[in-house]
């Protein structure tokens, strides 16, 4: 009984941390889809890096909303003891655990195919937006600046962007000095590296630290999961 009453209380407090940080991730996500620029000036390079990639404001909307529900459902089935709402808990985190397993074993064994995938999702919004869509040219000129780097393999990627079509040049992050009228020629010559390698060089570099926080969330995650069922399986005996 002791116990039972310990992982309850501790499977409260869990959840109303995660509940918490769901409000805040949907907060954030909100502010970025509404005004990403004031969000670029305060997290620099990094988010705008991270916003080539991925629609950033969207995905910390569907976290902020996924993590509001496991809270609440976690809560209130701790709370009121409720076997339904604890075994759809552990359902919806369980259902998560696989999807992350499954997303790592995929980044792992089809990292060529994944890179593939982003080629064909970025380069042609470089082409079409780059110089004529100001979010996207500040983002990317975020990005380039932060990252040194140029494109998302190289300089060729903004050949027939609308920028290279108005001004005869291309970015000046894509020539070695960005104090000259970068040229076809002084592009080539300089062969300023991709921002996906450059990506994926930093990832790299944070492995270890990327990895033992994948660890730490795995590992909340599953010990969740043995809390919700154990407390599933100890409600009509309590």
């Amino acid at each position: 009984m002791c116990c039972f009453t310990f992982l309850k209380v501790t499977m409260i407090i869990f959840n109303l941390l995660i509940f918490v940080c769901g409000g805040v991730l949907l907060g954030v996500g909100i502010w970025v889809s509404v005004d990403s620029p004031s969000f670029l000036k305060i997290f620099g390079p990094v988010s705008a890096s991270a916003m080539q990639f991925v629609n950033v404001g969207y995905f910390l909307i569907a976290a902020g909303c996924v993590l509001l529900v496991l809270g609440f459902l976690g809560c209130y089935g701790a709370h009121k003891e409720n076997k339904c709402v604890l075994l759809m808990f552990f359902s919806i985190l369980l259902v998560i655990f696989i999807a992350e397993i499954a997303a790592a074993v995929v980044a792992l064994v089809y990292t060529s195919l994944a890179e593939n995938m982003l080629y064909t999702l970025v380069v042609p919004v470089i082409e079409k937006e780059y110089g004529q869509q100001p979010d996207i040219t500040q983002v990317w000129n975020s990005t380039m600046e932060g990252l040194h780097c140029c494109g998302f393999n190289n300089y060729t990627d903004f050949t027939y962007s609308p920028y290279v079509k108005k001004y005869g040049n291309f970015p000046s992050f894509c020539c070695a000095n960005d104090t000259v009228s970068c040229s076809k020629e002084l592009a080539e010559e300089a062969d300023v590296k991709g921002c996906f390698e450059q990506l994926l060089q930093s990832i790299r570099t944070n492995a270890a630290v990327a990895g033992g926080v994948a660890a730490g969330f795995g590992a909340l995650e599953l010990a969740a999961m043995i809390v919700s069922m154990y407390l599933y399986c100890k409600v009509d005996k309590a």
